[in-house]
């Protein structure tokens, strides 16, 4: 089964995602629940438009050697450095074909047997994080819980949930914070301080990954914090209208904070060329996670092999003519930039 198998099948069954050709943004505009993005609706657009924006520079006069597109991040191996990103309430953003339980019993252990990883989701519902982790559990740990960022005595439970499972990471998406539902909330939920944020940290006991830094001081104070990661990222649109593009912002972050801790981003990410040009300004990885949605609503665990594979030929292709024979070669020079 090819990508466009997925997509076809995909498409009258994903509630207001029409499984675009283009998943640009540009025709969910403002369908909340759902895929769209917040107010204009345009910061998912954007996300898209700025991978398009750069380009790759073409040089085949070097060794005919293999390629490899494995990564090594938190003490494992990875067969591409792409992770499936966290989706949670899938009823209420993509319809009523899957429960929270059904779509992380297909992703997660589709994602290890492909060699990679899934982030999995949150929600008001305990559910929604219990179904990720027992996922993620019967996974061998190959998957990465993402907690909202709660009140102290949920975080505090949902961590534990996190632990037992045996993820080799954790994650906050610390920009659900704009999410209507974690707003106004008794006890407060939503923004972190600097403190507050190494606590949390420190009871995670493995790496600890904080999503949604968007400028290099945010950046530093994760890495301050304790965090083995930041993801750059804008909660792809959906929680404040007028960012910039994670394109735009990660070259700075990344010379912010170097090799400090590892760098991840996503928005608007929708090939193996976007991964490689993610990869050239600085990440170590991505996380996409409206492609992987489409492949498990078209085609369940098929569906995320097509796209795993479909991903990774066009990184491994994109690495071949930009004279690229691993990840380690991917930088800066191998890119254009207007």
């Amino acid at each position: 089964m090819d990508w466009q198998e997925v997509l076809e099948k995909a498409r009258g069954g994903m509630g207001p995602c029409k499984a675009c050709p283009i998943c640009d943004g540009r025709a969910c505009k403002n369908t909340i629940p759902g895929p769209g993005a917040k107010g204009r609706g345009d910061v998912a657009i954007r996300n898209y438009a700025a991978w398009q924006e750069i380009r790759v520079n073409m040089d085949t006069l070097h060794e005919n050697e293999p390629i490899s597109t494995q990564l090594e991040l938190f003490g494992r191996t990875f067969s591409l450095p792409v992770f499936a990103g966290p989706v949670g309430a899938v009823k209420l953003h993509y319809g009523d074909r899957y429960s929270d339980a059904e779509y992380n019993d297909i992703l997660v252990p589709a994602c290890a047997d492909a060699g990679i990883a899934a982030f999995v989701g949150d929600g008001v519902d305990a559910t929604v994080l219990q179904a990720g982790t027992a996922a993620i559990g019967r996974s061998g740990g190959a998957g990465v819980p993402t907690i909202k960022p709660w009140d102290v005595e949920t975080v505090r439970e949902k961590m534990q949930l996190a632990r037992d499972c045996g993820a080799f990471a954790i994650a906050m998406d610390i920009d659900a914070a704009g999410l209507p539902f974690l707003q106004n909330r008794t006890p407060p939920a939503g923004s972190k301080s600097a403190d507050e944020l190494r606590e949390i940290i420190e009871a995670a006991r493995v790496p600890f990954v904080v999503k949604g830094v968007m400028t290099p001081r945010a950046a530093l104070k994760a890495a301050e914090a304790g965090a083995a990661g930041i993801v750059v990222s804008n909660h792809g649109g959906r929680v404040l209208d007028g960012t910039p593009a994670t394109a735009e912002v990660l070259p700075s972050i990344v010379h912010e904070i170097g090799n400090d801790l590892a760098i991840l981003v996503d928005g608007g990410i929708r090939s193996g060329l976007d991964v490689f040009k993610a990869l050239a300004l600085g990440a170590h990885a991505v996380i996409m996670a409206r492609p992987f949605v489409t492949a498990v609503y078209g085609a369940q665990a098929a569906g995320v092999s097509a796209l795993i594979a479909k991903l990774q030929a066009e990184l491994a292709d994109t690495m071949r003519m930009t004279g690229a024979s691993s990840l380690a070669d991917i930088d800066v020079s191998r890119i254009w930039l207007r």
